[in-house]
């Protein structure tokens, strides 16, 4: 979606590993691992965001990281377009709020560590129709074109430190 008004591919993956999770810390190394791409191209894409204002950067020992900006007077928007790209709020909008009593959702996998994926991941706390879920969920993966895997935990038998995933936690993308 976002190809068609952005035409660099490294920019659009810096979107989605800064402005999907706005906890995502990385520096251009660890890159250059994630994206599969030269560190010249990442480089210039990072100082272009970096000298805009959406990314801050800090260093640690001889690293240079990079954060995105939160502040930043569009940082809502973009967290909003890089949502719709990936899905993620049809998925909330028009499916989780439909299921019983959900308290919370949490993405993990991939995309809460802003990588781009075909499979969205997401924990589900609450008391939950898992029947009508099914049948929900199988009808978003077709609109949003994307395979979505989830698991269900009561909210007393929750824990966050069974969801642990990847170098970044969960995401915490709905909260009742």
């Amino acid at each position: 979606m976002l190809e068609a008004l952005i035409s660099s591919k490294t920019r659009i993956k810096i979107l989605l590993k800064f402005f999907l999770n706005e906890h995502s810390v990385s520096y251009l190394r660890g890159l250059e691992e994630e994206f599969n791409e030269s560190t010249n191209s990442i480089r210039v894409e990072l100082n272009r965001f970096e000298k805009a204002g959406f990314l801050h950067s800090f260093l640690q020992g001889n690293k240079k990281y990079f954060k995105a900006n939160v502040k930043h007077p569009l940082f809502g928007e973009i967290n909003s377009i890089v949502k719709k790209m990936v899905g993620i709020d049809y998925v909330v909008d028009y499916t989780l709020q439909k299921i019983g009593n959900l308290e919370k959702v949490y993405l993990t996998g991939k995309l809460a560590n802003g990588l781009d994926s075909e499979e969205i991941s997401l924990v589900l706390v609450g008391d939950i129709n898992t029947d009508y879920l099914v049948e929900l969920i199988a009808k978003a993966e077709k609109k949003i074109n994307k395979k979505i895997k989830f698991r269900v935990y009561s909210k007393d038998g929750f824990d966050l430190s069974l969801i642990k995933e990847g170098r970044t936690p969960p995401l915490l993308i709905w909260n009742k």
